[in-house]
Parts: structure tokens; sequence; C-alpha cells
């Protein structure tokens, strides 16, 4: 009951996390993978389409009610500020002030006071914030650095001879752009070498910076593109993080092939289920991808069927063994001799066993094998149920029935 109440209530679930190696923050979330993540105005093409799907997909950025993204945009400081409180997780290293210009009903106080307290981003004398101005691509790079607490390792003057427009970086940018451009946050589109410091940064442009500000925290993947700015003989070696899910904790899953499965209750039926929810550590970090798959099998348990999970596919290819189980399913549907095959199976697939019942009750064993789990045949299992008139099959609605609680801690790696 609990799981079913998670499921439909799509509330966020958080519970402890074990850290075996390094510094993660100490919950797990489930997060909606329903996001809009595609937009009208930004084809697959598009320089920044990878980072803007990514950053959508974490809620991060959100397209407009026409279905645009508005990539060539510019970005307002208070903009800024909400999704900068979106991407990152940190705890306040200074006192909140109060700006003469941003009033506490303001849409974005929060998320400004936020982001000064936390060190990403800085106001301006008098005590103001200039919500509504335009941001410099320069004040972004800097407050990723600033709050990241980034340093330059090398010589700022080196490092930023890489621009051929470093001349126009603001003296207060200088150190902070050359630790930025050292953790390979700058994306410079279409020269890779001008990093166009004053110009007002677009919303593509914001959302390239703050995922590759999310890559230099191992909280991202590392995406191929040629206009991130990368500083010859520069590595920066990625730190292996394992986190611990806990025992107990529920993993939503749906089943996209079909609404409603259909076995005996003595079978056993292979069965892939697809994970519906990212399921995330509280600063963000995605421990198991939505879309990943679930591999395991349907086993007769307590006088109904149940899903026992095998295996934990995510969508990286890496392989987990999985120890998780569904709750027991007893539901039962009827089948009569006489009944419509076709209304049997609609959106329906059926196990082996489940399937030659059906067709040996109902006289038609014309079932194709896409409609059975695995594609088995049944022409030796009809004869199991030659004479009866009718039959009793579990019914299970994978996407409420199937949500599973693991049994024993998983590891996952984070690289």
């Amino acid at each position: 009951m609990l799981t079913r109440n998670f499921c439909q209530s799509k509330t966020a679930f958080v519970m402890a996390l074990g850290v075996a190696v390094g510094s993660v923050s100490p919950f797990l979330t489930i997060t909606p993978s329903l996001a809009q993540t595609t937009f009208t105005d930004v084809q697959s093409s598009y320089w920044a389409s990878q980072f803007i799907r990514e950053l959508s997909q974490r809620g991060i950025v959100a397209g407009f009610p026409d279905g645009s993204f508005r990539p060539e945009e510019p970005v307002t400081r208070a903009q800024f500020a909400a999704m900068l409180n979106k991407a990152f997780t940190k705890a306040a290293k200074r006192s909140a002030i109060n700006f003469t210009d941003v009033a506490s009903n303001y849409w974005g106080y929060s998320a400004i006071q936020t982001a000064y307290t936390t060190g990403f981003m800085s106001g301006y004398p008098g005590n103001k914030f200039k919500p509504g101005e335009a941001i410099p691509r320069q004040q972004v790079l800097v407050s990723l650095a600033n709050g990241l607490e980034y340093t330059a390792s090398g010589s700022v003057t080196n490092i930023l001879q890489f621009y051929n427009d470093a001349n126009n970086i603001a003296d207060y940018a200088r150190s902070p752009i050359a630790a930025a451009t050292e953790k390979k946050i700058v994306v410079n589109y279409p020269n890779v070498k001008f990093l166009n410091p004053t110009t007002s940064a677009t919303r593509a442009q914001v959302a390239a910076f703050i995922y590759q500000a999310l890559v230099s925290t191992n909280q991202a993947t590392a995406i191929n593109s040629p206009y991130i700015v990368t500083l010859q003989g520069t590595t920066t070696p990625p730190v292996a993080t394992s986190v611990t899910i806990p025992q107990g904790t529920v993993i939503p899953v749906k089943y996209e092939k079909a609404k409603k499965i259909l076995v005996t209750k003595e079978e056993t039926a292979p069965l892939t289920l697809t994970v519906a929810q990212n399921i995330i550590t509280q600063d963000k970090r995605i421990l198991i991808p939505a879309g990943s798959e679930v591999v395991g099998q349907l086993k007769p348990a307590q006088g109904g069927s149940q899903f026992v999970a095998q295996k934990l596919v995510l969508t990286t290819g890496e392989e987990y063994t999985l120890s998780a189980t569904s709750n027991v399913i007893t539901k039962t549907e009827t089948v009569t001799k006489g009944a419509s095959t076709g209304t049997i199976i609609q959106n329906t697939v059926l196990g082996a066993g489940a399937a030659a019942a059906v067709a040996a009750v109902t006289g038609d064993r014309a079932i194709a094998t896409e409609e059975i789990l695995g594609g088995a045949g049944i022409g030796a299992l009809i004869s199991l149920f030659l004479g009866k008139t009718s039959v009793e099959l579990i019914a299970i609605e994978p996407n409420t029935d199937l949500q599973m609680t693991i049994n024993q801690n998983l590891p996952i790696s984070l690289k």
C-alpha cells in the first residue's frame, strides 16, 4: 500500500544514503522525469541542444507554454539566480542582506537571497542587485567559479592568453574566469577562442555554463562538444564516488508495451521494466536515471505472482546485480469458453502459460508471439489446459503493481 500511494502521488521520496567513498549529500530523492526536454526552436543540430536537454530533464531550465525555449534570449540576474538555486545545493557562507531593489514579494526574492548567502552572486554599491539587468557572460562565469570556490592553479595571465579577446575581461573577473577555464566550464560558440566577456549571456549559453559546472563537480556526465574550452595539457581526473542506495528504497518502474500482464499462478515469465523517475541525491547527482532497465522475472509467490529483479542496467550501459521484489499480486481474471481472444489480449501481454490457457479455453490458437513475454512458443503447453471451460489468471497492472523495494543495499558508482 505504501508503494501504491507513493507512485500515485508522485511525491518526492527522501531517505538516508550510505556513503562509501567521497562526499555526497546523505539523502536520496526520486524525481519525476516528466519535464519537457524537446523544444520547437532547439533542433538536435543546435550547438547547445544537449546542454539544454540535460538541464531541462533535471528541472533547472524550462521552456515556454508555446513549446519554445528561446535559446537566444538574454538572461536576467534574477533568472540566473533562480537557475543556480535549482542546480546547486550549498550551505550558506554569509548572512543575507536586504537589497534595496528586491522587494520581499518579488518573484525571485528567495533565489536571490540564496545565491547571495551561498557566495554565488553579489550585489552592486548601494545594496542594489539589479535583478532585471541582463547578466554578462563574464558575470556568469565569475558566479560559478566563486560559488564553487574554484581558484586557478596556474598563471592567470597564461591561462587567459587562450582567448583572443582576453583584454576585454574585467579585472574583477580575470582570476575566476581563469579558474572556470581550467575546470572546463567555459563554452564559446561559434569560435572557442573568443570569450565575448561583456556580451549578455543567452539562455543557451547559461545552460552550457551551468551544465559544465555540474560536470566539474561530478554531478553530470561530460558532453562531447567542440565549443568547450580545453587547455592543452590540463586534465582534471574525475573523483570516483560510491553511494549506497539503502535496503527498503522503492524504485518506481513502468512497462510501456502493455497496460496489463496475464500469467498463470504456476508460471515463471521473463520481464524487463523501465525505471520511471530519476533517483538522485539531494545535491542532484543522478544515481539511477529514468529510462534505466530492470531485468527480472515474474515468479509464483503465495498464491499469486511477484516480480523478482535480477539486474539493473543504467542508461550508460553499466550493470549492477539487483536484489529487489514487488508486492505479491493476487488479483485474478477469469477467461471462459467462447470469450473473445481479441478483447482479452487488447493492451495485454501474456506469459506463455497464460497464452496457452487462453488458446485452449477459447479455441483461438492464433495468439502472436509478440504478445507473449519472451516471445515463447505455446504449442506444447496447450495440452495442459485442453478440456477446460474456464481458467483463472493472475492480472497484473505493471505501472502500479510492480513498484519494487530493494532488499539489499545497492552500491552505485559515481564517476
